[in-house]
């Protein structure tokens, strides 16, 4: 997904910094070109402008989150097991990355048709992985379903209106509360169970 040049990584880590603690709507390209000592045409040329270097920022975020997940997954451990870890990971990069918030600092990226297309691709590798999850489950006789695929986008999609509902609730917190996230994960361990048990054989 992303290219292995190390200008581009450091000023996409660069980027993430700044972000975290500025805002994405209060940072400019030059911010970014001062914090990293690099010259404009140097930052335009790996970053032809604010659109592609968030959505840079989420290629890399999304990348170091997939690889984890592929690190940590274990095939031979039950559903609820690789459920239950892929949960702990998503929360973990949940606090890590809290403070970026996206999708306030520029609300009308999600609408700009290439980067919809990048966007989209990200989901898909998404519930692709998830997709593979519930198959091997149904391979071991754990569960059982017609489509793989549709169970995996349904158990994504919920998991999001978790993690979107706990957003709401922690409103403008400067950083994220623990205890709204332990609740989040609780509750997303106990849809975690309810899928799994659902699709029982």
């Amino acid at each position: 997904m992303i290219v292995a040049d190390k200008k581009r990584e450091q000023i996409i880590d660069g980027a993430i910094k700044r972000f975290s603690h500025f805002g994405i709507g209060k940072t400019t390209m030059n911010d970014i070109a001062e914090d990293l000592s690099v010259s404009k045409p140097s930052l335009y040329y790996y970053f032809p402008d604010k659109k592609s270097l968030i959505v840079g920022v989420i290629e890399k975020v999304f990348t170091d989150y997939f690889d984890l997940l592929k690190k940590k997954c274990n095939p031979e451990a039950s559903l609820e097991t690789v459920l239950f870890q892929t949960i702990e990971i998503r929360n973990t990069f949940f606090m890590k990355y809290f403070m970026l918030r996206i999708s306030e600092g520029l609300p009308d990226i999600f609408n700009d048709d290439s980067m919809k297309k990048k966007l989209t691709a990200l989901k898909d590798s998404e519930k692709v992985f998830y997709a593979e999850i519930f198959e091997r489950a149904q391979q071991k006789g754990e569960i059982k379903h017609e489509n793989m695929s549709h169970v995996a986008e349904l158990y994504l999609e919920s998991l999001m209106g978790l993690t979107n509902m706990c957003i709401m609730e922690l409103g403008k917190d400067l950083l994220p509360d623990k205890k709204a996230v332990n609740k989040m994960k609780q509750k997303q361990k106990d849809l975690s169970l309810i899928f799994a048990k659902g699709l029982g054989c």
